[in-house]
């Protein structure tokens, strides 16, 4: 027999006939690369059943194992997964399977010894956890975190030496931040201890540029000379046919905010739509939004149709909402990005999303969730609900049909993150300093690691971050002569039980009384504002709080009372540059029509119906008549105007998205700072940066452009970054990540306000300035120690919390002369910077 089945044994062959009509691309194209052991890449769109094409070979070799005689008691495939529900979700859907082939094979008279699947994650009770270290699965299911313990802990170490296969799932949402490059050193640390060479495979939705997550799921020694990535890469694109529209209210017109009768109309479309589907999907950016949308959408359609389900909820409750969902129990789930990826909740026929999620990958991904199987077509509605979120809705819908994907980029040897895996591999074995920057190296985005950064770091583990505290904080002893490194006493709990790269966000555990349950979490400032018998919503229910311990908000039933929304910070996403390029694509596409009127039939024929056409013509042209002209990436315009109450407002329109505009506005407001002696406010959105002057400043307009020159922006930002809380809150991630100081300690959850008091004292301890900075005690620019746990902090604030080199390519356009620029003193606020400044609001 020939054809993508032929290599499978008949008993799998068979059942996977008797399932499926055939086989999908993604599958066809990927078997024979697994079938031949070679590393393989899978990227094909939501619903393509890439995950079988990974896991189906990797069952016919257990079967074949089986049926020629005893399956070894040993762990074979690993399966890790950035979501601990999508690991409960594969095992039960690799179950399945495997109760069918069973069955299939005692009808045939050929009887399959048990092949066991098992689940390890953070929510995996002690007494499972147990039974696998004693008869280790043949089927690993695990998340990054948990992998990582594994290769730490004796008995996970011992499972985890016969491990042939590795399959990493949702590649796209790990690989591009600090989570991803702790993976790819577990990878190498898996290859290392394993006594069988490892087949990776990777599997994803949406990647861009497909050769470069290749390189980070091999890894450096699988690169070729070329810098090709040694691997099968099947790519059967991330477009499929996809039902895509935006919803434009019928009654009112889309202004600058939102009114209350707009989101009121909003709400009754969308019940409408859900009572016209049989289960319907609503996406938002923000857990508070989750709260409030799901508390006045169940006032309309009735608490028993609606669920909520987001990062802060508990597991039981998240898992009751997927539970819900899967059996068609309740019409709408509300939700954040806690449902963005391939977690099995059954068929959804229609998802929402309010307002621009910030992305080309995640609106596709978030469509992705309906029509969730083979053949099946997502159909979605964009809610856009002032003008601005409409052109950027526009322009995600004409980024989809022409093919455009997010960028993703791998960052570059995260020393936090460095630090924590020497201190786990040093907890494990004896390891030679060399040797260890060796495998360190052989992770991909650990490939242009310098020598002296990495032994700096393992001076910092050895010696202590603070080494006027001496080695209190130290982990590792030191053999400087024979370059052999050794694990301290109590290494390999404190490695252990402070696992992660996913920042610790100071959070308060919600207790239901009298029953002792854990609802969820809730932000620490919304905790300590709170007070006694305040009635707040979480988890679509309302409760009521009856005190306030030690990283514990303890709280009742409030029996239907009229709740609060609770907020968390920081959490709302930046929109990407990809899609910041289609907004100004998309505007100037509009202005440059305008003169001959064919700017609306131009939209029309994009594919927009006229009503959104005619208000997004109507947007732009009432810029133009305060403005004159429209910002675009190309043509950057300050705008300066009086507001109502006679301050002075500075606007510079610059569509770059927030990340750079950051990195200007926080430029800009040091350096008119320190030329006027004068303190203002500053605020970047997406589209611009909004400085208030007050009434009395005064210079040039058209001088905004040269108070930041391009070879004096590092010095700049670094000495801006020093004064905000921005660096703090970046320090007390990675002192945590770098084990410096511990989220988890003598078995217990460290303290959210305790936590941050010894990340403060370590921060004195090392950079004394930084803490003067602050209190504004430092009358000069400040020198930045070279420790590693600053220099990675400072990389963050710099690199992650904004765009320092996205700035400076935007400076150098300027300065190179690319590009308008211009200056407007207006009478009164633009549309434009009436946008911006009720965002910023």
């Amino acid at each position: 027999m020939n054809g993508p089945l032929s290599s499978f044994h008949p008993l799998v062959r068979d059942w996977f006939t008797g399932q499926f009509a055939g086989p999908t691309d993604a599958q066809s194209e990927g078997w024979p690369a697994i079938a031949q052991g070679r590393h393989t890449l899978i990227a094909a769109p939501t619903g393509s059943g890439k995950t079988l094409a990974a896991f189906l070979k990797c069952l016919d070799g257990l079967v074949r194992q089986g049926l020629e005689g005893e399956i070894p008691d040993k762990t074979q495939v690993v399966y890790v997964s950035p979501l601990k529900a999508l690991s409960n979700d594969i095992h039960r859907n690799l179950m399945m399977p495997l109760r069918d082939l069973q069955d299939l094979a005692e009808a045939r008279g050929t009887p399959l010894p048990d092949i066991r699947v098992a689940v390890r994650t953070g929510d995996t009770p002690q007494s499972e956890r147990q039974r696998m270290a004693k008869k280790p699965p043949h089927v690993l299911v695990t998340t990054p975190e948990s992998f990582y313990i594994l290769l730490t802990s004796e008995s996970g170490r011992r499972g985890l030496k016969s491990a042939s296969t590795l399959i990493v799932d949702e590649l796209h949402a790990v690989a591009d931040d600090k989570r991803g490059s702790h993976l790819s050193i577990s990878m190498e640390r898996l290859v290392e201890l394993s006594d069988e060479p490892i087949t990776r495979i990777g599997l994803s939705a949406t990647q861009n540029p497909i050769e470069e997550v290749g390189r980070f799921l091999v890894g450096v020694d699988n690169i070729g000379v070329d810098g090709k990535p040694e691997c099968t890469i099947v790519d059967t694109g991330h477009a499929r046919e996809i039902d895509l529209d935006i919803e434009m209210p019928k009654e009112d017109e889309l202004g600058p905010i939102a009114s209350h009768e707009l989101w009121d109309r909003t709400l009754d479309r969308i019940v409408e739509l859900t009572k016209e589907h049989r289960t319907t999907l609503l996406f938002v950016n923000t857990r508070r939004l989750v709260e409030r949308l799901a508390h006045q959408l169940s006032g309309k359609i009735g608490e028993e149709h609606i669920v909520a389900h987001h990062g802060s909820m508990s597991h039981e409750r998240r898992h009751e909402a997927e539970r819900k969902l899967k059996a068609g129990e309740v019409k709408l789930c509300v939700a954040t990005a806690s449902l963005e990826l391939g977690i099995d909740i059954g068929s959804i026929d229609l998802v929402c999303q309010i307002g621009s999620p910030r992305s080309v990958s995640v609106l596709l991904q978030r469509i992705g969730r309906s029509g969730h199987h083979v053949g099946g077509t997502p159909k979605g509605r964009l809610f856009p609900l002032t003008r601005d979120e409409l052109i950027e809705s526009m322009a995600l819908i004409r980024a989809f049909r022409h093919g455009v994907l997010d960028a993703l980029t791998i960052p570059d040897w995260p020393l936090d993150v460095l630090a924590q895996q020497i201190v786990a591999e040093c907890a494990s074995r004896d390891c030679g300093e060399d040797e260890l920057f060796d495998l360190v190296r052989r992770a991909y985005p650990y490939r242009d690691l310098p020598r002296e950064r990495y032994a700096e770091t393992v001076k910092m583990l050895a010696e202590g971050p603070a080494p006027r505290e001496g080695r209190r904080r130290a982990y590792i002893y030191r053999d400087v002569v024979n370059g052999r490194l050794k694990a301290r006493r109590g290494t390999r709990i404190a490695a252990l039980t402070n696992a992660g790269a996913i920042p610790d966000n100071a959070s308060y555990d919600v207790i239901a009384e009298p029953e002792n349950t854990f609802v969820g979490q809730v932000d620490e400032d919304f905790a300590i504002e709170s007070m006694r018998g305040q009635v707040f919503q979480l988890g679509n229910t309302a409760w009521k709080i009856r005190r306030l311990m030690q990283g514990k908000l303890l709280v009742e039933d409030a029996h239907g009372q009229p709740p609060t929304i609770p907020f968390w910070f920081g959490e709302a996403p930046g929109r990407t540059t990809e899609l910041s390029d289609e907004v100004s694509d998309l505007r100037d596409g509009i202005y440059q029509r305008l003169e001959s009127g064919r700017a609306v039939a131009w939209l029309v024929q994009e594919g927009f119906g006229r009503d959104a056409a005619e208000q997004a013509v109507a947007y732009i042209e009432e810029g133009i008549r305060i403005l004159g002209t429209v910002p675009t990436k190309k043509r950057i315009v300050a705008e300066r105007f009086f507001d109502e109450s006679g301050g002075m407002q500075l606007v510079v329109h610059s569509p770059f998205g927030s990340r750079i505009n950051k990195a200007w506005g926080f430029a800009l407001r040091k350096e008119i700072c320190r030329t006027f002696d004068f303190e203002l406010q500053a605020a970047a959105t997406e589209d611009g940066i909004n400085l208030s002057l007050g009434p009395s400043l005064s210079f040039p307009l058209e001088d905004v452009f040269k108070y930041v020159p391009l070879p004096k922006v590092e010095k700049i930002l670094t000495q801006a970054v020093l004064q905000v809380p921005l660096f703090p809150i970046r320090w007390r991630w990675d002192a945590s990540r770098a084990l410096a100081i511990l989220r988890f300690s003598n078995g217990k959850k460290t303290p959210p306000a305790l936590l941050r008091m010894r990340s403060d004292d370590l921060l004195a301890a090392v950079f004394p300035e930084q803490v003067m900075c602050q209190d504004n005690a430092m009358p000069g620019d400040v020198e930045v120690p070279d420790h590693p746990l600053v220099f990675e902090t400072m990389r963050d604030a710099l690199h992650e919390a904004m765009d320092m080199n996205g700035f400076k390519r935007v400076l150098e356009d300027i300065t190179g002369g690319r590009g308008e620029i211009i200056s407007r003193d207006t009478t009164q606020a633009s549309v434009f910077s009436r946008h911006i400044l009720n965002t910023q609001a």
